[in-house]
């Protein structure tokens, strides 16, 4: 998951319904009361302390994009206008109907599984399955919320744009609750499908559920009618398509995919090359003329409440909207507008307000922005701009989203395990009360509970205080580093399993990384990127009436620390002191 910093603006320019919104669990889903008590902990003062601190304008409750809606819509018309061409005709042999499974693809621009269904087919039709086991279930260890409140929301928000963005082509989404193995069979018979397309995953929940699908599908029978009187069943084709560079493209195996991210980003960036996007033609109807009626229609978007889930609002932090749109107009506005990708690399490693980074990895990590378009953009930049150290880094974040992605396909389900893909034996705790105050952000140390405190109201936390809490979970804690992926896997909106775990595995030590003891202290860090303790006081309003100097280092005036630090504060020894901008490896690395 790449960090990318975003535009400050002020909250009383947002309408009522770009407000920051907290999604809370109902008190009666036992799992998402999980999240409920957390939000609690996270709203409780922590000491004694009071203030009347009312945070700048400029950052509360932050909408990103922070657009108007005119204003996002014209940036994606624009978008899909320039990736749109007018001569682009069918295939000479296309025909029948063709299903496009949606999964986390939720886009039209730059959608391969979308375009070769068009081009095979005389009809098309797109499908969502809400699947209980991903929005209902629990995590696979540990039984956190599969997906968290937040989460939840941006893919409702996510899904009823791809659904305007597929009706202003000529299609529509079919929506179907339930699982994609009994939903999608169904479908295709009912409107009689020659083939199913998706695209290809590389985690092990994921596979298995293509390999349900691809055998409910071989149990379903199509006639062909003609004078052969042949009946053939519908065939699952996958598509490659989450990666910047493609995995046809690589200049090896993935079995023989470098351990070493600098290797597989000298090699690809020297012998590989980054596909164009796809071009649309302007409609993509029609939609099947028949057998919707026998599988009860184009279905509904779920709710929050039909999820379980209840809504509060929130004053701080980033409310991020979801969908394809909002995703092209954060692009637009990022890049052209506010021109920020100039100075990107000197900004990355901020972590208060949405200026600091451009913010793409929610939309990235649900597909509502293809990797490859954002290439683009860098590149059109670039010419009609500037091109320079920051340019390439967005691009440099990009490659180490693909690094994890094509490390789960070589190393399957051992990104997961406690040892990671190098099977390294180490002692962890699974202190209960321990994790749940680094849960909570009741550590004692303001820059990590700063840290938990966003992630529970917001769904987001910077990169750097990415790599801040975890390094304190499995170096200061000792606490088994699969909890904290777990929950980050509840909590973030950029969730996906290579990233979150690849960056796991990396900051427990367990990947593939030749520095398996990266310490990072906290007294520097907090020093380093929170000088003022701005951030901390933001998400901590009782330290706001301290000095500057004591935000991060409160003693008395702040809740007890629960554990010592593993150095101390004057152990430099192995704090994170290399130059990212010299050494580009992080102990934590988040999707873009």
């Amino acid at each position: 998951m790449l960090h990318h910093h975003l535009l400050s603006s002020s909250a009383s320019a947002f309408p009522p319904a770009a407000q920051s919104l907290l999604l809370l669990p109902r008190p009666a889903a036992s799992l998402r009361a999980l999240l409920a008590m957390s939000y609690a902990a996270s709203t409780s003062t922590s000491s004694s302390i009071s203030s009347p601190f009312r945070p700048p304008r400029a950052v509360l409750a932050a909408a990103v994009p922070s657009l108007g809606a005119e204003e996002t819509a014209a940036a994606a018309e624009e978008a899909f206008r320039r990736h749109t061409s007018p001569g682009l005709r069918r295939g000479g042999g296309a025909g029948g109907v063709s299903v496009v499974w949606f999964r986390s693809d939720l886009r039209v621009l730059d959608n391969e599984a979308l375009a070769r269904a068009w081009a095979a087919s005389g009809a098309v039709l797109p499908v969502y399955c809400v699947d209980p086991r991903v929005l209902a279930g629990a995590t696979h260890r540990f039984g956190f919320p599969k997906t968290g409140a937040l989460r939840a929301q941006f893919l409702i928000e996510c899904l009823g744009d791809l659904k305007q963005n597929l009706q202003k082509r000529g299609l529509d989404l079919l929506i179907r609750h339930g699982k994609p193995e009994d939903i999608l069979p169904a479908i295709a018979k009912a409107v009689s499908a020659h083939t199913v397309y998706a695209h290809k995953e590389t985690c092990s929940e994921e596979l298995l559920v293509e390999r349900l699908v691809r055998r409910g599908l071989e149990k379903v029978i199509i006639p062909q009618g003609g004078a052969s009187n042949k009946s053939l069943s519908p065939k699952l084709q996958l598509i490659w398509g989450a990666t910047m560079y493609h995995i046809d493209d690589l200049p090896f195996p993935v079995s023989n995919l470098p351990d070493v991210y600098t290797q597989f980003r000298k090699a690809v960036e020297s012998k590989s090359s980054v596909r164009s996007c796809g071009k649309l033609p302007p409609s993509l109807g029609p939609a099947p003329s028949s057998g919707l009626d026998e599988i009860g229609g184009w279905g509904s978007i779920p709710t929050l409440e039909s999820l379980g889930l209840s809504v509060t609002k929130s004053e701080k932090g980033m409310r991020f909207v979801g969908g394809e749109s909002a995703a092209l107009g954060r692009v637009h506005e990022y890049f052209w507008k506010n021109d920020q990708l100039k100075v990107y690399k000197e900004t990355r490693n901020g972590m208060l307000g949405p200026d600091y980074s451009t913010k793409f990895s929610p939309w990235l990590a649900s597909g509502s922005l293809s990797p490859r378009y954002v290439c683009e953009e860098v590149r059109r930049y670039e010419k009609q701009r500037v091109a320079n150290d920051s340019t390439y880094w967005v691009l440099f974040e990009l490659i180490w989203r693909d690094y994890f992605r094509f490390l789960s396909e070589k190393y399957g389900n051992s990104i997961f395990h406690l040892g990671g893909p190098r099977k390294v034996a180490s002692k962890w705790s699974q202190d209960q009360a321990l994790f749940e105050s680094w849960k909570d952000g009741r550590t004692g140390y303001p820059l990590i509970d700063a840290n938990m405190k966003e992630l529970l109201a917001t769904g987001f936390m910077s990169n750097r205080g990415r790599q801040i809490v975890c390094s304190f979970l499995v170096r200061d804690m000792g606490i088994d580093w699969r909890m904290g992926a777990e929950w980050f896997e509840t909590c973030l909106l950029d969730y996906d399993p290579a990233s979150n775990y690849g960056n796991w595995t990396y900051g427990a030590g367990v990947g593939n990384d030749p520095r398996e003891d990266r310490y990072f202290s906290i007294p520097k860090q907090a020093k380093t990127y929170d000088p003022d303790g701005e951030y901390v006081a933001y998400w901590l309003p009782e330290l706001r009436s301290l000095a500057k100097e004591r935000r991060n280092f409160p003693g008395a005036s702040y809740i007890k620390q629960v554990v010592p630090l593993k150095f101390g504060g004057g152990h430099q020894r192995k704090d994170q002191q290399f130059n990212r901008q010299t050494r580009p490896k992080n102990i934590y690395r988040r999707q873009k």
